[in-house]
């Protein structure tokens, strides 16, 4: 658990981060935010870059801060917010992938952080008990112990 902690912590402050700096840049300078042509959102139901920076900035962006900070203050909810906004990344490159119909090398990366970022939050949920790891705990003791009858 020693590695667990400052990793997450570390993730959610780069995703954090740069998602404040790009949401901030496209809520800014919808049009090109750092040099990324509108006609790149030729098949997406966004005719500039304002709304997709607002969604970057506040859920991805604030969402990652406010998890490292429940990190860094040891909040009873870090486990469960944590994996909200591991998974919301996830959700967030998915469907970026989807619209703009191609993958680029920092889609998958982002991806690849936003996966090792929810295992995390489980190993976290795992350690401080919560649901639904709480149930699974459970019920692999009431397996174990109907082996041993």
């Amino acid at each position: 658990m020693k590695l667990v902690y400052p990793l997450l912590f570390a993730l959610h402050i780069f995703v954090g981060v740069g998602a404040l700096f790009g949401g901030m840049a496209a809520i800014l300078n919808p049009q090109e935010p750092l040099g990324m042509p509108v006609e790149a959102l030729k098949n997406v139901p966004f005719t500039d870059y304002l709304i997709p920076g607002i969604i970057l900035f506040t859920i991805i962006g604030l969402g990652n801060i406010g998890s490292a900070l429940t990190m860094l203050f040891r909040s009873g909810f870090q486990g469960y917010i944590s994996s909200i906004f591991s998974w919301a990344l996830v959700i967030w490159i998915v469907v970026q992938c989807i619209m703009l119909k191609g993958v680029h090398f920092l889609h998958a990366l982002f991806f690849i952080i936003g996966v090792i970022e929810a295992v995390l939050s489980i190993i976290v949920l795992f350690e401080q008990r919560l649901f639904p790891t709480n149930m699974l705990l459970k019920l692999y003791q009431e397996i174990g112990k109907g082996n041993q009858t």
